[in-house]
């Protein structure tokens, strides 16, 4: 008998969430059909929290940040469900009221600095331009904020290199001026769709101390996107597991990472090198995320799964509680009961 979907977990039951996600569906329509990419996801981010998305090529893990963020591209829509920031619900709002709410309480950075830089104006004029349309400051003190910002990210001689052009730049330099960039109209909520993608690994760890630390120090609210366990690992206070458009387990990171209660999170610790040693080879997840007019009835990810029974193939499961976790996984049901009589 199927069960009767109950709402997901708050990502924080300590704090009122600044960001909360409420089933949300997005759609694209097509000549032989409409798609559904986001089915049913919810989730919330608390104040100061870090909340890492992962999963695979496909999962919808982009495309989440999108739809909060109000940049779904054409003929992607929002079907379905809520979206609210600090408690005012944000994905119905015109475009003109979502773009000046998006520069000034929402701040994107996106995996490719060079999108979101205007090759042909200086940093400075970017940087100050953006502070003058959100916040009441002139010139002088836009551009003394502009440096501020830089200085912040970790960019030397910010007096100088203000006037400089992006070209001018390294990858790592463009980022952190995207992520001042993102900061500029001092915002409550950062959407990061990739910020490490393609830094080498001494930048990367710079690129997560300094969002650990506008989280820390300025009570912003991170949703990180990345398919790097590793990030999640070294970033996050709490990790949600995409496939196939939905949110399959989500949870504290440490105990998604040390004890995983889907088997596709399983399997995408087990494909993580382990430095000890130990193993001789890396586990691997056979088979492939299905595309989106592909989706198997059931659990979508039985076609994969090591522990598919016949429920899995006939019935989809919502979140349930897995202890420290929640999962969305008929295993978890059925060991529940078990865990309710011990505790």
């Amino acid at each position: 008998m199927a069960t009767t979907p109950a709402p997901a977990p708050p990502v924080s039951a300590a704090a009122t969430p600044l960001l909360e996600v409420r089933h949300l569906r997005v759609e694209f329509p097509t000549r032989r059909g409409t798609l559904l990419a986001i089915d049913d996801v919810s989730f919330s981010i608390a104040p100061g929290e870090i909340l890492g998305v992962v999963g695979e090529s496909g999962a919808g893990k982009s495309l989440t940040g999108a739809a909060i963020i109000g940049l779904l591209e054409p003929p992607g829509r929002i079907a379905g469900g809520e979206i609210l920031l600090e408690g005012r619900r944000i994905d119905d709002l015109p475009y003109e009221q979502m773009r000046r709410l998006r520069g000034r309480r929402i701040g994107a950075i996106f995996q490719d600095p060079l999108t979101s830089l205007n090759p042909l104006y200086t940093i400075g004029r970017q940087l100050t331009e953006t502070i003058q349309t959100h916040l009441d400051v002139d010139a002088a003190e836009a551009r003394r904020r502009a440096i501020g910002l830089l200085q912040a990210t970790g960019i030397p001689a910010a007096e100088q290199r203000i006037d400089q052009y992006p070209h001018q730049f390294s990858g790592g330099m463009r980022q952190r001026v995207v992520i001042a960039l993102a900061l500029a109209a001092e915002p409550r909520l950062i959407v990061a769709d990739e910020p490490t993608t393609a830094l080498d690994v001494s930048i990367q760890a710079q690129i997560i101390a300094l969002l650990k630390r506008l989280a820390r120090e300025h009570g912003a609210s991170v949703m990180l996107v990345t398919h790097d366990m590793g990030v999640i690992a070294e970033t996050c206070d709490r990790v949600a597991v995409m496939y196939a458009g939905r949110i399959v387990e989500v949870g504290p990171v440490h105990d998604v990472i040390h004890a995983p209660a889907h088997p596709y999170t399983a399997g995408l610790m087990g494909s993580i090198p382990a430095m000890d040693g130990e193993r001789e080879r890396l586990a691997q997840i056979e088979g492939a995320m299905p595309r989106l007019n592909a989706i198997p009835p059931g659990c979508a990810y039985h076609p994969r799964c090591p522990h598919v029974e016949p429920r899995c193939r006939a019935e989809r499961p919502e979140l349930m509680d897995a202890g420290a976790t929640h999962a969305a996984c008929w295993r978890v049901a059925a060991v529940a009961p078990a865990r309710e009589g011990t505790a």
